[in-house]
Protein backbone atom coordinates (compact mmCIF):
# COMPACT_ATOMS: atom_id res chain seq x y z
CA UNK A 1 0.00 0.00 0.00
CA UNK A 2 1.23 3.58 -0.52
CA UNK A 3 -0.31 6.58 0.84
CA UNK A 4 0.19 10.30 -0.39
CA UNK A 5 -0.73 13.43 1.40
CA UNK A 6 -4.03 13.43 2.97
CA UNK A 7 -4.42 9.53 2.70
CA UNK A 8 -5.72 7.36 5.53
CA UNK A 9 -3.52 4.06 6.22
CA UNK A 10 -5.25 1.00 6.61
CA UNK A 11 -3.66 -2.43 7.64
CA UNK A 12 -2.89 -4.47 4.77
CA UNK A 13 -4.94 -7.46 5.30
CA UNK A 14 -2.55 -9.52 3.62
CA UNK A 15 0.19 -9.54 6.82
CA UNK A 16 1.18 -12.99 8.13
CA UNK A 17 -0.93 -13.09 11.62
CA UNK A 18 1.48 -15.93 12.54
CA UNK A 19 4.77 -13.51 12.42
CA UNK A 20 5.55 -12.45 16.11
CA UNK A 21 4.35 -9.20 15.23
CA UNK A 22 1.65 -8.96 12.85
CA UNK A 23 1.70 -5.24 12.64
CA UNK A 24 2.69 -3.88 9.14
CA UNK A 25 6.28 -1.81 8.93
CA UNK A 26 6.56 1.59 7.48
CA UNK A 27 8.24 2.53 4.96
CA UNK A 28 9.48 6.18 3.88
CA UNK A 29 10.14 7.36 0.50
CA UNK A 30 10.80 10.77 -1.44
CA UNK A 31 9.74 9.41 -4.80
CA UNK A 32 6.73 7.47 -6.47
CA UNK A 33 9.67 4.90 -8.13
CA UNK A 34 11.00 4.19 -4.72
CA UNK A 35 7.48 3.49 -3.01
CA UNK A 36 6.15 1.27 -5.88
CA UNK A 37 9.70 -0.82 -5.37
CA UNK A 38 8.93 -0.93 -1.58
CA UNK A 39 5.39 -1.50 -1.94
CA UNK A 40 4.07 -4.97 -0.96
CA UNK A 41 2.26 -7.37 1.70
CA UNK A 42 3.53 -6.18 5.24
CA UNK A 43 3.96 -2.46 4.54
CA UNK A 44 2.62 0.75 4.44
CA UNK A 45 3.97 3.07 2.38
CA UNK A 46 4.34 6.64 1.89
CA UNK A 47 5.94 8.90 -0.07
CA UNK A 48 6.77 12.83 0.59
CA UNK A 49 7.18 13.81 -2.91
CA UNK A 50 11.17 15.13 -1.73
CA UNK A 51 9.12 18.05 0.66
CA UNK A 52 9.80 17.75 4.27
CA UNK A 53 7.11 19.58 5.60
CA UNK A 54 4.46 17.12 3.71
CA UNK A 55 6.18 14.13 5.25
CA UNK A 56 5.63 15.89 8.96
CA UNK A 57 2.38 16.44 7.79
CA UNK A 58 1.63 12.46 6.71
CA UNK A 59 3.21 11.30 9.72
CA UNK A 60 0.84 13.11 12.18
CA UNK A 61 -2.17 11.63 10.56
CA UNK A 62 -0.59 8.04 11.23
CA UNK A 63 -0.94 5.98 14.33
CA UNK A 64 2.77 5.01 15.42
CA UNK A 65 1.45 2.17 17.54
CA UNK A 66 -0.58 0.83 14.41
CA UNK A 67 3.41 -0.34 13.22
CA UNK A 68 6.21 -2.26 14.79
CA UNK A 69 8.64 -0.55 12.98
CA UNK A 70 10.17 2.52 10.60
CA UNK A 71 12.38 2.33 7.52
CA UNK A 72 13.52 5.01 5.51
CA UNK A 73 14.27 3.55 2.04
CA UNK A 74 15.25 5.32 -1.31
CA UNK A 75 17.94 7.14 -3.24
CA UNK A 76 20.59 9.59 -1.80
CA UNK A 77 22.90 12.13 -2.77
CA UNK A 78 26.32 10.82 -2.50
CA UNK A 79 29.32 12.91 0.05
CA UNK A 80 31.74 9.69 0.58
CA UNK A 81 33.60 10.11 -2.67
CA UNK A 82 34.21 6.46 -3.07
CA UNK A 83 31.19 6.00 -3.53
CA UNK A 84 29.46 5.51 -7.03
CA UNK A 85 25.83 5.90 -8.12
CA UNK A 86 24.20 2.26 -7.35
CA UNK A 87 25.77 1.73 -4.40
CA UNK A 88 23.74 1.29 -1.03
CA UNK A 89 24.27 2.36 2.26
CA UNK A 90 22.94 0.72 5.25
CA UNK A 91 22.61 3.71 8.21
CA UNK A 92 24.49 3.22 10.96
CA UNK A 93 23.71 6.59 11.96
CA UNK A 94 20.97 9.63 11.03
CA UNK A 95 22.46 13.01 11.43
CA UNK A 96 20.37 16.10 11.50
CA UNK A 97 22.37 19.42 13.05
CA UNK A 98 23.15 18.43 16.85
CA UNK A 99 20.87 15.81 16.94
CA UNK A 100 21.87 11.94 16.91
CA UNK A 101 19.79 8.59 16.10
CA UNK A 102 20.98 5.89 16.16
CA UNK A 103 19.93 3.06 13.15
CA UNK A 104 19.68 -0.64 12.91
CA UNK A 105 18.84 -3.52 10.07
CA UNK A 106 19.61 -7.01 10.51
CA UNK A 107 21.59 -7.19 7.23
CA UNK A 108 24.20 -10.36 7.22
CA UNK A 109 26.80 -11.48 4.51
CA UNK A 110 24.88 -14.20 3.00
CA UNK A 111 21.62 -11.10 2.36
CA UNK A 112 24.04 -9.04 0.91
CA UNK A 113 25.30 -11.15 -1.28
CA UNK A 114 22.00 -12.55 -2.35
CA UNK A 115 21.09 -9.13 -3.48
CA UNK A 116 20.70 -8.57 -7.39
CA UNK A 117 23.36 -5.65 -7.50
CA UNK A 118 25.74 -7.09 -9.54
CA UNK A 119 29.33 -4.83 -9.07
CA UNK A 120 27.56 -2.54 -6.65
CA UNK A 121 29.09 -2.17 -3.40
CA UNK A 122 27.09 -1.99 0.03
CA UNK A 123 28.39 -0.23 2.92
CA UNK A 124 27.17 0.51 6.82
CA UNK A 125 27.78 4.90 7.32
CA UNK A 126 25.93 7.60 8.83
CA UNK A 127 23.26 9.55 6.48
CA UNK A 128 22.60 13.31 6.90
CA UNK A 129 18.89 14.53 7.06
CA UNK A 130 18.57 17.69 5.08
CA UNK A 131 15.26 20.21 4.75
CA UNK A 132 16.65 21.58 1.17
CA UNK A 133 18.25 19.45 -1.89
CA UNK A 134 21.79 19.75 -1.56
CA UNK A 135 22.57 19.89 -5.38
CA UNK A 136 26.51 21.10 -5.75
CA UNK A 137 29.66 19.44 -5.08
CA UNK A 138 30.97 21.98 -3.27
CA UNK A 139 28.00 21.93 -0.49
CA UNK A 140 27.97 17.82 -0.28
CA UNK A 141 32.18 18.17 0.47
CA UNK A 142 31.44 20.52 3.19
CA UNK A 143 28.37 18.21 4.54
CA UNK A 144 30.49 15.18 4.64
CA UNK A 145 33.21 17.31 5.99
CA UNK A 146 31.12 18.37 9.00
CA UNK A 147 28.94 14.80 9.04
CA UNK A 148 31.60 12.52 8.18
CA UNK A 149 28.22 10.98 6.82
CA UNK A 150 28.23 8.73 3.68
CA UNK A 151 25.19 9.78 2.06
CA UNK A 152 22.40 12.98 2.38
CA UNK A 153 18.47 12.59 1.67
CA UNK A 154 15.26 14.87 3.19
CA UNK A 155 13.61 12.22 4.75
CA UNK A 156 15.92 9.80 7.03
CA UNK A 157 15.98 12.32 9.83
CA UNK A 158 12.39 12.73 9.85
CA UNK A 159 11.34 9.09 9.72
CA UNK A 160 13.85 8.41 12.69
CA UNK A 161 12.47 11.08 14.64
CA UNK A 162 9.21 9.76 14.48
CA UNK A 163 10.18 6.28 15.38
CA UNK A 164 12.30 7.96 18.29
CA UNK A 165 9.15 9.72 19.53
CA UNK A 166 7.00 6.65 19.09
CA UNK A 167 9.80 4.13 20.90
CA UNK A 168 9.78 1.53 17.75
CA UNK A 169 12.50 0.84 15.76
CA UNK A 170 14.09 2.08 13.02
CA UNK A 171 16.47 2.17 10.16
CA UNK A 172 17.35 3.36 6.94
CA UNK A 173 18.56 1.85 3.64
CA UNK A 174 19.34 4.58 0.70
CA UNK A 175 21.01 4.02 -2.61
CA UNK A 176 23.38 6.52 -4.12
CA UNK A 177 21.86 8.38 -7.19
CA UNK A 178 23.84 11.41 -7.66
CA UNK A 179 27.72 10.99 -6.31
CA UNK A 180 29.62 13.15 -4.93
CA UNK A 181 31.68 14.07 -7.63
CA UNK A 182 28.41 15.33 -9.57
CA UNK A 183 26.20 18.54 -9.07
CA UNK A 184 22.29 18.14 -9.97
CA UNK A 185 20.95 19.94 -12.57
CA UNK A 186 18.44 22.82 -11.15
CA UNK A 187 15.89 21.48 -13.60
CA UNK A 188 16.46 18.05 -11.92
CA UNK A 189 15.66 19.54 -8.64
CA UNK A 190 12.70 21.54 -9.17
CA UNK A 191 11.04 18.69 -11.98
CA UNK A 192 9.30 16.60 -9.04
CA UNK A 193 5.21 16.66 -9.16
CA UNK A 194 3.22 16.92 -5.51
CA UNK A 195 2.71 12.83 -5.99
CA UNK A 196 6.58 12.38 -6.04
CA UNK A 197 7.02 11.35 -9.86
CA UNK A 198 9.18 13.27 -12.18
CA UNK A 199 7.39 16.17 -14.20
CA UNK A 200 8.94 15.16 -17.93
CA UNK A 201 6.57 17.93 -19.50
CA UNK A 202 8.22 20.33 -16.89
CA UNK A 203 11.64 18.72 -17.93
CA UNK A 204 11.31 19.39 -21.79
CA UNK A 205 10.00 22.52 -20.98
CA UNK A 206 13.27 23.16 -19.49
CA UNK A 207 15.36 21.81 -22.23
CA UNK A 208 13.72 23.95 -24.65
CA UNK A 209 14.73 26.92 -22.81
CA UNK A 210 18.77 26.01 -22.34
CA UNK A 211 19.58 23.11 -24.28
CA UNK A 212 22.83 23.58 -22.64
CA UNK A 213 21.86 21.34 -19.33
CA UNK A 214 21.44 18.07 -22.27
CA UNK A 215 24.17 16.58 -20.93
CA UNK A 216 24.39 16.78 -17.26
CA UNK A 217 20.92 16.24 -16.88
CA UNK A 218 21.17 13.56 -19.14
CA UNK A 219 23.90 11.99 -16.91
CA UNK A 220 21.65 12.45 -14.24
CA UNK A 221 18.70 10.33 -15.24
CA UNK A 222 21.51 8.07 -15.85
CA UNK A 223 22.91 7.38 -12.49
CA UNK A 224 18.94 7.51 -11.05
CA UNK A 225 17.92 4.76 -13.21
CA UNK A 226 21.15 2.85 -12.14
CA UNK A 227 20.17 3.69 -8.74
CA UNK A 228 16.46 2.42 -9.38
CA UNK A 229 18.07 -0.89 -10.17
CA UNK A 230 20.69 -1.45 -6.94
CA UNK A 231 16.93 -0.34 -5.22
CA UNK A 232 15.15 -2.76 -6.70
CA UNK A 233 17.87 -5.37 -5.89
CA UNK A 234 17.54 -4.27 -1.81
CA UNK A 235 13.73 -5.24 -1.89
CA UNK A 236 14.37 -8.27 0.04
CA UNK A 237 16.41 -6.31 2.99
CA UNK A 238 12.98 -5.00 3.78
CA UNK A 239 11.29 -8.59 4.83
CA UNK A 240 12.19 -9.50 8.42
CA UNK A 241 11.12 -5.86 10.25
CA UNK A 242 10.90 -7.87 13.71
CA UNK A 243 14.69 -7.52 13.28
CA UNK A 244 14.82 -4.20 13.66
CA UNK A 245 16.97 -2.35 16.23
CA UNK A 246 15.05 0.32 18.62
CA UNK A 247 15.74 3.90 17.79
CA UNK A 248 18.01 5.88 19.98
CA UNK A 249 19.21 9.48 20.22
Amino acid sequence: MILAAGATATVDSSVDLNSIDPRPVLIVTGLVQEARIAAGPGMIVICSSSDPQQLRALLATLDPSSFRGVISFGVAGGLDPSLKSGDVVVATEVLSGDTRFLAGLALNEEMIASAALKRRRVVRGGLAGVEQVIAATACKAALHSETGAAAVDMESHIAAAYAAEAGIPFAALRVISDPASRSLPALAKSAIKPNGDIDLRKVLRGLVRNPTTLRALVSTGIDFNRALRSLRGCRGFLIGGEDLATVDI
